[in-house]
């Protein structure tokens, strides 16, 4: 396996809505549904190859001093005015008070509960573990259906109000995007095959970490899905992806049925969505949430804590499979906690999901 590099970051461009959803949409016979769908599979796409070609070389030169070392985030958000121009046109900067434009303040939120949780769980300040200022734009595009992390900022869609309401709805998918932010600058896990599906359960996780903070939730409380109330009233679903059961989210007409496995029995193989990284998520996703609801209470404390550990630990090789991440997972819990319950309640939830430790 390759090691990652402490110094060079590879930004990687990461949709909420992965591109299996999108390609269905585009082949429905009404034009509503269709035409959306099919301008953001080629923005997507367009964009997708621009970032491919780019490479942020993280400098090895100690930052200046900040005035303000309190731990407070640093937060912009910017109005695209349905146009494709990032960052757009500045409407809210830190410490000002909220704006008429309700999406303009549930990305200053999302943004901001994002920070609070990697600071007051885990002693990170911001992303980038350094303070990064935390860049939002909205009204992204006419009728975008997806929101993005592009190596630098955030970026939200309106929806096309059919299928896909405006993305800052649900505080998760804010904190997933976000949360590719972290790898990136932590793990930098390489986007295809298994390191790619970790890449994006680590951002399930930590999106579902977040909601379940901002809502002073326990394992048991949590609802377990990503993106719930982002699906417009005609869709037959509840959400984006369920952590609890992969594969439940969404059973409709248009959509089809959510393909996620549950475990590596039903693993997917195929060349699409980077080699199915929005599909096997659904394996170490359910892994987590074993692991959280098995341990009990708030689960960013000791679950959270563990996956958290190996993110940021310098182990964790770039083309990680699920296995060698299981394993770290596995030593993280014994490191941290000694011979216990952890380590046993770990070793059981990726068991349950096929994934070897040994």
């Amino acid at each position: 396996m390759q090691p990652r590099s402490q110094h060079e970051i590879r930004p990687v461009f990461c949709t909420i809505v992965p591109p299996h959803i999108l390609d269905k949409l585009s082949q429905s016979d009404d034009p509503a549904l269709a035409d959306p769908a099919r301008r953001t599979l080629e923005a997507d796409a367009a964009r997708r190859t621009r970032r491919q070609v780019t490479t942020v070389v993280r400098s090895t030169v100690a930052p200046e001093p900040e005035a303000d070392r309190s731990g407070k985030p640093d937060r912009t958000i910017y109005d695209c005015r349905h146009r494709t121009h990032l960052p757009g046109t500045k409407v809210r900067a830190e410490g000002e008070g909220p704006t008429s434009d309700a999406s303009v303040n549930r990305a200053y939120a999302g943004l901001g509960a994002t920070f609070d949780l990697l600071l007051s769980a885990y002693g990170r300040r911001s992303i980038d573990g350094e303070g990064l200022p935390l860049i939002g734009s909205v009204h992204y595009d006419e009728k975008y259906n997806n929101a993005f992390f592009d190596g630098e900022q955030m970026v939200f869609g309106d929806g096309d109000g059919e299928i896909f309401l405006d993305f800052t709805v649900a505080i998760d998918v804010i904190a997933h995007e976000l949360a590719h932010g972290l790898t990136q600058y932590t793990a930098n896990l390489n986007y295809y095959g298994q390191s790619g599906a970790l890449n994006e359960s680590v951002s399930d996780v930590f999106g579902s970490l977040v909601k379940q903070y901002s809502l002073a939730q326990t394992a048991e409380q949590a609802d377990w899905l990503i993106g719930a109330g982002l699906l417009a009233p005609r869709v037959q679903g509840v959400a984006l992806r369920s952590m609890k059961a992969p594969g439940t989210a969404y059973d409709d007409d248009v959509l089809g049925k959510d393909p996620q496995p549950a475990s590596m029995d039903d693993y997917i193989h195929t060349a699409d969505d980077n080699g199915g990284v929005h599909l096997n998520s659904g394996i170490p996703n359910r892994a987590f949430y074993l692991l959280a609801t098995a341990l009990g209470g708030s689960s960013w404390e000791r679950a959270g804590q563990l996956w958290f550990d190996v993110l940021t630990g310098g182990e964790l090789a770039v083309d990680a499979d699920f296995a060698s991440f299981a394993r770290l997972t596995v030593a993280a819990a014994r490191s941290r906690f000694g011979e216990g319950d952890e380590v046993e309640a770990v070793l059981k939830a990726w068991s349950e999901v096929g994934v070897p430790t040994a």
